[in-house]
């Protein structure tokens, strides 16, 4: 227990002492915000009014806070498995210096390593996922703040079985990786494609039917309609409470993505917390097996 606390100490001291790395694992959530603030933030509002039928009148704080939660939703989903990768750098960072030699000659065991370098990354992406959280969070109350206590409660939570996610799958990509050039192009694949694949950039409502059954099968789907749902439950409560129709309200639940469906099965909260939750349980088990059964030394 002491060499893999001395070892978690060492990674994410190391981490943080590194400032190109930490502060571009920090600024890119909020670039992400003003990015989609300015740009996709006119979209969403255009999407939401034009679906409103004649007649039905909504508050314009109201489609702000609708606004304001799906872009915040999207931006902690996103964030959550991409910082992940940043802080998971170390690790390659290790196999490339050489430093990795040095500590699998110790009689430092694999799964401890192993343990350590997880358990490290998770906490400095936790971290700074915290911090993206609370930017987040202020931009909504000063749009549109409809959450109770209990749905921000319930959004960290989905924060940090997202970041374990991140972190078991970075893990296990970095596993194969070597060299600081090799981890730079995998960093920018997925920051770039992530977001797509899971549902944050376009609901997945727009996508073919076909795209839509392939995409059910990814766990990280999940995860980002876990987010959705807990940042604006509060903003279609109080839809309803408006008197708005609850046909309505449904209908914009379908198309951001609040309700998910499996081969045309709904799939409900709680389920969606076992996927996710049972995914990350195989991510790190199979993490730990592939360096415990590891013979070449790197």
């Amino acid at each position: 227990m002491k060499t893999l606390t001395a070892l978690i100490k060492r990674n994410t001291k190391l981490f943080f002492k590194d400032k190109g790395m930490f502060l571009t694992s920090l600024i890119t959530p909020a670039i992400l915000l003003v990015l989609y603030a300015t740009f996709l933030g006119n979209v969403y509002r255009d999407s939401f009014v034009s679906n409103i039928p004649e007649g039905i009148k909504v508050s314009e704080e109201l489609i702000n806070g609708l606004v304001g939660g799906q872009l915040i939703s999207s931006i902690l989903a996103v964030s959550c498995v991409t910082v992940a990768f940043c802080s998971n750098f170390l690790m390659v960072n290790d196999k490339s210096t050489g430093s990795i030699r040095d500590l699998r000659m110790s009689p430092v065991k694999p799964h401890i390593l192993s343990l350590a370098y997880y358990i490290s990354s998770f906490i400095s992406t936790m971290l700074i996922c915290l911090v993206s959280a609370a930017i987040c969070l202020v931009y909504v109350a000063s749009v549109g703040w409809y959450m109770s206590a209990c749905d921000v409660l319930l959004l960290i939570l989905d924060i940090i079985i997202l970041v374990l996610f991140g972190t078991a799958l970075s893990s296990i990509i970095n596993f194969f990786l070597s060299t600081q050039g090799q981890i730079s192009a995998v960093g920018t694949i997925v920051s770039s494609g992530y977001g797509f694949i899971c549902g944050a950039y376009m609901p997945i409502s727009q996508f073919s039917d076909g795209l839509q059954k392939v995409i059910s099968f990814l766990p990280g789907t999940y995860g980002t309609s876990l987010v959705r749902n807990h940042s604006l439950r509060g903003v279609f409560e109080e839809m309803e409470d408006q008197g708005l129709p609850s046909e309505l309200v449904e209908a914009m639940k379908e198309t951001i993505d609040c309700n998910l469906y499996f081969f045309e099965n709904k799939v409900d909260i709680s389920t969606m917390y076992i996927v996710l939750c049972a995914t990350v349980a195989l991510l790190i088990g199979i993490y730990v097996v592939m360096n415990v059964f590891k013979k070449k030394v790197i």
